[in-house]
């Protein structure tokens, strides 16, 4: 029987033993979300990754250059940054494993997965600006308050017939290749069985992978599907989150097919989301969000809500962090506009869903784009904020939250976005000066890569009209 799932140490020094295991794939994520690291031989992995006994706090670890923390989506060097420059020559720093995300990946032959927090290379302090270590210092804050947070992340994407690098070379002006789907497929079963041999595969790949994988369902639009994974803590969600988004572009790719989980592939079809769901439970495993209020909310649930009311405006950036982020913002298009509440209500941005110990707020508002570190930590930073200053979410919204015209609107644009998320105060208070600047420098470095293309739709409208 092949190997399959979250293994330990001494199950992974068997696998490389026999044969079965031949390759550790050592990463973690830059500022978009996507894996970096090496691809490191099972042997040496034990042997000097590793330290003695396999503790990966006296092992080497591996190396990697800083510039990761600074590239945008193309793999250019932004400048500019403070963490990591030119002039401070670009080093070095380390990854070390973390051996709770050790699993084996069975869609790629012989190859096991782990995730690693990195580190300063002088004195092993976490880099404060890498995502894993942006959303540690939010739960750290949040234990500190005798809490932990539950997320669950619903991605949604589409999916295409065409490979990735065919896609490419056609510019990716024929988006009509999409998989076998032709009609909005939502919760359709007849049209997502005509894509189940890709969703079969993603959702029995996962739970092979050890992720506990629910369900997938079809979205609204063809060729467009949901794949959800079961609620964890925060931490845990958002790794299982980026190996499954990896992982299902992976899996895609060896069939000939493609994923792309951008916001708004089309302006004339729904966008693709990351539903974030989240609550509160004190350390000993008490759901904190249930209560005798209204709509049987606790006090400090509405302290929550009222907290990811108030800034989820400002941290926008967190959720949407691209210029094709802010096209899925489209009234009536399932993506919310307004930051506003209400009890299962869909055209807001923030939902109350569920009840008893499964009662949650589902924040509507990250698109799929969303890299979960830094999205889940804005919406705890957003929850605590609420928390520490005993804020109450008010009255639900009533009615149709597109047409509203008196409540706060999600930013239209990343150039918008970029001056609310400047301006936070919360931002700095809860992730530091320099994780604030690194994020904004960030966008900015996305902003000013726009304006350095001319458009197709700029050709079109300007070559012989003006």
């Amino acid at each position: 029987m092949s190997p399959s799932g979250t293994i330990d140490i001494t199950t992974l020094a068997r696998l490389v033993d026999e044969g079965r295991i031949d390759t550790v794939v050592v990463a973690f994520t830059d500022l978009q979300g996507r894996l970096m690291g090496k691809r490191v031989t099972g042997r040496f992995f034990l042997d000097h990754v590793l330290g003695d006994g396999g503790d990966p706090a006296t092992g080497e670890g591996i190396e990697a250059c800083d510039y990761l923390l600074t590239v945008d989506v193309d793999m250019n060097v932004v400048e500019g940054y403070r963490f990591a420059n030119w002039e401070a020559g670009y080093g070095d720093f380390r990854a070390r494993p973390d051996l709770s995300t050790l699993r084996v990946t069975p869609w790629l032959e012989g190859t096991a997965l782990v995730l690693a927090d990195v580190l300063d290379n002088g004195t092993d302090a976490p880099v404060a600006v890498s995502p894993r270590q942006v959303l540690r210092r939010q739960l750290d804050r949040a234990a500190e308050m005798g809490l932990q947070v539950m997320v669950g992340s619903e991605l949604e994407f589409f999916a295409y017939d065409t490979g990735y690098d065919e896609l490419a070379r056609g510019h990716y002006r024929d988006l009509e290749a999409r998989t076998s789907s032709w009609y909005n497929l939502d919760y359709h079963i007849l049209q997502t069985t005509k894509d189940e041999p890709l969703l079969r595969e993603l959702r029995n790949q996962m739970l092979a992978a050890g992720l506990p994988v629910e369900f997938s369902k079809g979205e609204a639009s063809p060729g467009q599907h949901e794949l959800n994974l079961r609620y964890a803590d925060a931490l845990t969600m958002a790794d299982h989150h980026t190996i499954y988004k990896n992982g299902a572009k992976e899996i895609a790719h060896l069939q000939g097919k493609a994923i792309t989980f951008m916001a708004k592939p089309r302006i004339d079809e729904p966008g693709s989301s990351c539903h974030i769901h989240s609550s509160i439970w004190s350390l000993d495993g008490e759901p904190l969000c249930p209560g005798d209020g209204p709509h049987h909310m606790s006090d400090r649930m509405r302290a929550w809500m009222g907290g990811l009311q108030a800034h989820s405006r400002e941290l926008s950036l967190c959720f949407a962090p691209f210029v094709n982020s802010y096209k899925r913002y489209q009234p009536g298009s399932w993506a919310p506009t307004a930051v506003v509440w209400s009890p299962d209500n869909r055209t807001c941005g923030l939902r109350l869903v569920g009840h008893g110990a499964g009662m949650r707020v589902e924040s509507r508002i990250p698109g799929a784009d969303c890299n979960p570190y830094i999205a889940f930590a804005a919406v705890v930073a957003a929850g605590l904020d609420g928390l520490e200053r005993g804020l109450d979410c008010g009255d639900p919204f009533s009615g149709n939250g597109y047409t509203a015209t008196d409540v706060e609107r999600i930013p239209w644009n990343l150039v918008e976005a970029i001056e609310a998320f400047r301006s936070s105060e919360l931002a700095v208070e809860a992730f530091g000066e320099d994780v604030h600047f690194h994020l904004l420098h960030t966008a900015e470095a996305e902003w000013r890569a726009f304006n350095n293309v001319v458009t197709e739709w700029e050709l079109r409208r300007n070559f012989e009209r003006i």
